[in-house]
């Protein structure tokens, strides 16, 4: 009860600081998760749900004028999987011919303008030959905020068994060859070319090295690939022990974090990313350290969202 009425007069705080029209729409703070590009979770027969919302372009569509929660009238709780359905007749489209039109309508369609993500990587390491581009799914509460994170990082720089490499250090790896649905986001240039340009559909991701005699090596698994590739031929006529012996040998190097200590490892004062060596602005650097999700995601498993203004 207490970190509810804590983040309660905290939401009041934030919402009369801020007095616009945009703040006056996004009410319920639903924007403090969805402004993220890339933001995706697993969806129905081995698709995708799309969660990201651009502001403006939102602010721009004819439903820009109405909160999120005008037509999503059930949401009322974080994690909301499998509670935000539509709902058009309920406050507008009252009418007879819309309740017709409705019972047709592809909802689907909504939200498409505003929305950005990756729809296809080039990306030659061998977790891609078996895992999705977007590969969290089991937590309700973050999987869409884990594969946020394709866009940004290599598996490895948070999977990585760091105890078995050493010292590691973080960097920027060459570009991969990305194809985006909406305005294209990330780092979108080679750094490590000498004249460096920002192209639309180039991607670059962070990387995790080891030192080995002197050499700063990666350690994103693309040695592995061709033998990832042959496994998945031969999967169906392998017996249960042969899959758990090559699931083992292709995982030796991976570890599965706990998720607090998965965010408290970047997202904190302690990161082991050095964010200005990164070449992240001081504002930037601040903003991914005290991220305003990390305490959400770690210390609830539900939180209700509150009704601060009369609708």
């Amino acid at each position: 009860m207490r970190h509810y009425v804590l983040l309660l007069i905290s939401f009041l705080l934030i919402f009369s600081h801020f007095q616009t029209e945009s703040f006056a729409r996004d009410m319920d703070g639903c924007l403090t998760c969805h402004q993220y590009q890339g933001l995706v979770r697993p969806g129905m027969n081995n698709g995708q749900k799309i969660l990201h919302i651009d502001e403006e372009k939102y602010v721009q569509s004819p439903h820009g004028k109405l909160s999120c929660r005008q037509c999503h009238t059930n949401l009322n709780k974080i994690p909301h999987t499998g509670e935000t359905r539509v709902e058009c007749n309920t406050q507008c489209h009252t009418s007879p011919k819309d309740k017709i039109m409705l019972k047709t309508y592809d909802y689907s369609s909504l939200h498409k303008k505003e929305q950005a993500y990756i729809d296809k990587l080039h990306d030659p390491t061998s977790c891609r030959i078996c895992h999705p581009l977007y590969p969290h799914g089991k937590s309700k509460l973050v999987r869409a905020l884990l594969n946020m994170h394709t866009g940004f990082m290599y598996c490895e720089a948070c999977h990585i068994k760091r105890d078995m490499f050493g010292p590691l250090t973080y960097d920027w790896a060459s570009s991969d060859f990305a194809i985006f649905v909406g305005q294209p986001y990330g780092t979108r240039y080679n750094p490590q070319a000498i004249d460096a340009k920002e192209l639309e559909h180039n991607l670059a991701r962070i990387t995790v090295l080891n030192t080995v005699m002197g050499e700063k090596r990666s350690r994103i698994n693309i040695w592995d690939t061709h033998m990832a590739r042959e496994y998945l031929e031969k999967e169906s006529s392998m017996s249960p022990v042969e899959k758990k012996e090559q699931m083992a040998f292709f995982h030796r190097d991976i570890a599965r974090n706990d998720l607090s200590v998965a965010c408290d490892e970047c997202h904190s004062d302690k990161s082991i990313l050095d964010f200005q060596q990164l070449g992240f602005t001081d504002k930037k650097t601040r903003e991914l350290i005290n991220i305003n999700l990390k305490g959400l995601v770690s210390k609830y498993e539900t939180f209700h969202l509150p009704q601060i203004f009369p609708r």
